[in-house]
């Protein structure tokens, strides 16, 4: 069965961006027979609120949509990512790194090619790291790229994309993820890492179909690499174009964007809405 889902965490209000990624997913459900999940990323503790995560569902409401319930909160699963988490450790696949954001982007503007070259670190002799924890260090847990290129071989990692990349990227991509270097897969202000949670949580619900926007076709890399090395499956992936405003730039939260509740405030219906993305 078709099974694609949409995502938002609730870090903010829902603006067009958001709905016309969720009506995206939706009418593909819809148009296949298939079925749509609602599922709330809220692993970043620091920045999520009770508010958001109500209004994200009011929203989607309002829109029209309808989902499976119960509704997957990451937040209630932090099992399911440390078992995922303590298997990459058992196969030497992460490690503790002490490093600062800070001291790596120094790193990296110091390296030949510039400050687009991806980083990449090593584990602490034993000794050092041990030091370390005992003096209540913070630390995050990267994934190895050495390690997991050494545990992969020559295997080739592909996935398909059936809508397209920035770039116009379409059909057997072949996955390359040492474009974003050592991930950081966990740390300890907000837990679990993107990454990992979403790889996770797509293979436990059956996710079939990945629709999403084009600013996350760069994360499939490493997520393709997860999926590899935690033997789980890989969906289909359809990235849409982004929408944006009369300036070029793509609604953001950051950018205090419009948001659904700002619409629904000046009387924008839904029907409006969905006129205007070009679903009716």
């Amino acid at each position: 069965m078709f099974v694609t889902r949409f995502a938002p965490s609730p870090t903010g209000y829902l603006h067009r961006g958001h709905a016309f990624s969720a009506l995206s997913a939706h009418e593909a459900a819809r148009a296949a027979g298939g079925r749509f999940i609602l599922r709330i990323e809220d692993i970043d503790t620091t920045r999520s609120r009770p508010e958001f995560e109500a209004a994200i569902h009011e929203d989607l409401a309002w829109l029209g949509l309808a989902w499976d319930v119960p509704v997957r909160r990451q937040s209630e699963h932090l099992d399911d990512y440390q078992a995922s988490l303590a298997a990459l450790a058992a196969s030497g696949l992460i490690y503790r790194c002490f490093r600062t954001r800070k001291e790596i982007a120094e790193d990296i503007g110091r390296a030949p090619h510039g400050a687009m070259d991806a980083w990449r670190g090593a584990p602490l002799p034993a000794d050092d790291e041990a030091e370390r924890l005992a003096a209540g260090e913070p630390y995050a847990w990267r994934l190895s790229l050495d390690a997991a290129e050494a545990a992969l071989g020559d295997r080739a990692l592909n996935f398909r994309e059936e809508g397209h990349g920035p770039s116009g990227e379409h059909g057997l991509i072949t996955a390359d993820p040492t474009l974003g270097g050592d991930v950081v897969l966990a740390r300890k202000d907000v837990g679990m890492a993107y990454h990992l949670a979403v790889v996770v949580d797509d293979a436990l619900q059956g996710v079939t179909h990945v629709i999403r926007g084009q600013d996350l076709f760069g994360a499939t890399h490493v997520q393709r690499l997860l999926q590899a090395l935690l033997n789980l499956p890989t969906p289909v992936y359809r990235h849409h174009r982004l929408l944006t405003g009369a300036d070029g730039k793509r609604f953001a939260k950051r950018d205090k964007a419009e948001t659904l509740r700002d619409l629904r405030a000046r009387g924008v219906t839904p029907g409006d809405l969905r006129r205007e993305m070009g679903f009716d």
